[in-house]
């Protein structure tokens, strides 16, 4: 068998002369982060799945949409970094604030969604500023309670509780002038129409007074003056009776 023929003597034989053999290098991190290694478990392996930045929080944001006999269910899952993590809580809230009650049962889901954001609004809350990221992170904007939505959900809200006490309160004092128990001497105007009486005790002295009680019919042969109005049965102290009344002058 033939051998074969030597090298050329210029083809070298092995490596080139002061050429260093190649090495296999370990990849790079990303651009603009650290290497995974280097990050703790709370802030994630992974950067923002918005904008990329870090540290994260991986948590899941939700909302709720009623839709009188339907209703849809909401969510956005992250990791998020603090910016976009906040801008999407506030984002998803808004609208839950007036999209999420238009429906019987949506009527108690939708205080139960926007509490469950409390947790991701928290953790997001805690984490540092976003930085490394391949591009800007969301804009937070204002906060949720100061946004449309909010605002025009939480005037009648704020309507409907201050409603009870003020209608208690009016009660109460309107209450108190017609029901007072009339004592001689004292000076009153009607408030009411017709038949419907409505006495309230006022100054004597005021201008807007317009009968003075002269007396009471709580005794047999007890009677008015002429010219003396009779009220309806009232309260007293010893039961029901009628009151005297005498018109003042016109002033």
């Amino acid at each position: 068998m033939a051998t074969p023929p030597p090298p050329y003597p210029h083809q070298p034989v092995g490596p080139y002369p002061g050429h260093t053999p190649y090495v296999p290098q370990a990849p790079h991190p990303p651009y603009g982060r650290q290497a995974p290694h280097a990050l703790t478990p709370e802030q994630g392996a992974y950067g923002c799945r918005v904008c990329g930045s870090l540290p994260v929080a991986d948590t899941t944001v939700y909302g709720h949409q009623g839709m009188i006999v339907l209703m849809r269910f909401r969510s956005r899952k992250g990791p998020f970094c603090r910016d976009c993590g906040v801008a999407t809580v506030r984002e998803m809230s808004a609208r839950t604030l007036w999209q999420g009650w238009w429906g019987p049962l949506s009527v108690f889901i939708t205080p139960i969604t926007l509490l469950a954001n409390l947790g991701p609004w928290g953790k997001l809350c805690r984490l540092g500023p976003p930085t490394g990221g391949v591009m800007a992170p969301l804009n937070p904007g204002k906060s949720l309670w100061l946004r449309p939505p909010a605002l025009a959900f939480l005037v009648p809200l704020l309507l409907a509780v201050l409603a009870v006490p003020t209608l208690i309160l009016v009660s109460a004092l309107n209450g108190d002038g017609k029901e007072a128990v009339l004592q001689v001497g004292q000076c009153v105007r009607n408030e009411g129409d017709g038949k419907h009486e409505a006495l309230v005790v006022t100054d004597c002295k005021a201008g807007f007074a317009q009968y003075e009680v002269t007396g009471h019919l709580d005794h047999t042969g007890a009677r008015c003056a002429d010219g003396e109005y009779i009220t309806h049965l009232r309260e007293r102290p010893d039961g029901l009776a009628s009151s005297c009344l005498r018109p003042l002058p016109l002033r």
